[in-house]
């Protein structure tokens, strides 16, 4: 999930990534299979791939399971499995703005679930275009702070092309246009800077502020979106502030 910071809600999604491990193995997965089949199985040669790659070894994810995604992505031994990519729009509590992203080999099974859960958990779903609208598409790296120095990351990031970087206790939030992403993670590699995860996410434009009770509603929604097999991943405007975050992490 992504609202207008990784780190705002990183306590509550270890926790879930924690109880539905096998779940977020298999949408790893599907992303190397995915990255691969586009890209090829070169990691080294196919960017999308290698940050696939690492992203799932930073979640544990054994590497002959790598191997076996990276292979039936591109065909090798006849194993490929075509996913079609689909995005739907909905409104969570506090009239945040939600975007859906599937990754599905069955579009009827995943607009039906999408939208049930959507429903029974106090969201609405919306008109294409409706929400669409306050998000861009943009790289986001989430860097290590361990080791280094604002000024270190802001120096070698900013000079590679990032936009915008935030500081957090546990590391660093870099926002970059989805095209400078991976030239940005490089140069963060060849200053020696390692880094959790490179995505090409949804960033909104405008966000939402919410209270502790209406974060903890929508967390819920988002929780029964991403518990869904075809749900790849779900961006939202929502807003919430240290102290929101500070009452939802006791509340826990």
């Amino acid at each position: 999930m992504s609202g207008h910071s990784k780190w705002a809600t990183t306590k509550h999604k270890k926790a879930v990534i924690d109880a539905k491990r096998a779940k977020s193995f298999a949408k790893l997965i599907k992303n190397i299979e995915v990255a691969a089949r586009m890209g090829g199985p070169d990691v080294q040669g196919n960017p999308t791939l290698y940050d696939a790659v690492q992203k799932a070894k930073k979640t544990s994810v054994p590497n002959d399971n790598i191997d076996r995604a990276i292979k039936r992505g591109a065909g090798i031994g006849g194993e490929a499995v075509e996913y079609t990519t689909i995005m739907y729009e909905a409104y969570g509590q506090g009239g945040t703005a939600m975007l859906i992203e599937c990754l599905t080999d069955n579009k009827n099974r995943a607009a039906a679930e999408v939208r049930t859960a959507v429903t029974r958990n106090g969201g609405n779903m919306a008109d294409p275009g409706s929400v669409a609208f306050n998000f861009e598409r943009k790289g986001v790296i989430v860097a290590s702070g361990e080791g280094t120095t604002e000024d270190d990351v802001m120096m070698v990031a900013l000079e590679a092309g990032a936009q915008e970087i935030e500081g957090h206790p546990e590391g660093f939030e870099i926002i970059t246009e989805a095209s400078d992403m991976v030239s940005v993670r490089q140069a963060l590699q060849g200053a020696g800077i390692d880094y959790e995860s490179a995505d090409a996410e949804f960033v909104p434009n405008v966000k939402v502020p919410l209270d502790a009770e209406t974060a903890g509603k929508l967390f819920k929604l988002i929780d029964a979106l991403e518990d869904l097999d075809d749900v790849q991943n779900v961006f939202t405007n929502m807003d919430i502030s240290e102290e929101v975050q500070a009452q939802l992490e006791a509340a826990e």
